[in-house]
């Protein structure tokens, strides 16, 4: 293996990891929702459409910064956001932080969203 192969593997293992680390726990994300945190799809319509977490609120993406207002006008509500993979849903924690939101927790993938918050 070149140098230039094993930097890209570097990098690879960075990303995921990092990724990983911006998580909220699972305990943590159970007693938000108990107590009332708003779960947020940022995935397309279709994506959504195709199946999501129950109550979940869709707003994609590419909506989010146009859209969030009107469906949590309190920016000390809790939020729970997750995406397909976890990138998505990264993103969105960074753009509602930009917008005074504070009490924002990615859950990641759907997968990881379902598993903590149904059990699924």
């Amino acid at each position: 293996m070149d140098q230039t192969q094993l930097i890209i593997i570097a990098a690879i293992i960075i990303f995921f990891v990092l990724k990983k680390l911006g998580q909220v726990n699972p305990q943590k994300a159970r007693e938000l929702k108990a107590a009332g945190a708003i779960v947020i799809d940022v995935r397309s319509s279709d994506e959504f459409a195709g199946g999501h977490v129950a109550g979940a609120v869709n707003v994609p993406l590419d909506q989010l910064s146009e859209r969030i207002e009107s469906v949590v006008p309190d920016r000390q509500q809790p939020i729970l956001i997750y995406c397909l993979s976890g990138t998505r849903s990264a993103l969105a924690r960074r753009i509602l932080m930009s917008k005074k939101y504070r009490d924002i927790h990615n859950l990641g993938s759907i997968y990881r969203a379902r598993s903590i918050l149904t059990g699924q």
